[in-house]
């Protein structure tokens, strides 16, 4: 599969690392802060960081999915405002990533910093059926630790 990216801003490519993956392994490609400047999260702050890049997925039956970097979020509470943000297969305009500052102290993004990571899957879409019932399993409606700790 090939993934097609336009870059939006000039920087692209240049000063601003295409999206790529930091090892083999990795399951996401790296968005990178698209920014003329340093931009400072204060706690609590919500701010929305463009990453210069446009993308256009194969068909309706992929969505690319932005998640946080693990980094960000366990060294500098530095989380994605929206949990995880959706790509629908049908969006032509430029990514742009939701952070906000869940420590007490503040985080300063540069230019071209690593800010979450872009992962493509396959859509399941089914057909939405209202029923009366549903069927019986050994935990029910059981949640929120009703399995234990």
């Amino acid at each position: 599969m090939k993934l097609s990216i336009k870059a939006v801003s000039p920087k692209l490519g240049k000063e601003i690392p295409l999206p790529s993956r930091a090892t083999p392994g990795s399951a996401g490609l790296d968005l990178r802060a698209c920014l003329d400047e340093a931009v400072t999260v204060s706690p609590r702050q919500l701010v929305r960081i463009p990453t210069g890049i446009a993308i256009a997925l194969p068909g309706p039956e992929y969505v690319a999915l932005v998640f946080a970097r693990s980094g960000l979020g366990i060294q500098h509470g530095i989380a994605l405002s929206n949990g995880v943000g959706v790509i629908d297969s049908d969006y032509r305009g430029e990514i742009q990533v939701g952070l906000t500052n869940l420590s007490h102290t503040p985080y300063t993004i540069q230019p071209g910093d690593r800010i979450a990571q872009l992962v493509l899957t396959p859509v399941v879409t089914p057909e939405v059926e209202l029923v009366e019932e549903l069927g019986e399993t050994g935990r029910g409606a059981g949640g929120f630790g009703s399995t234990g700790r």
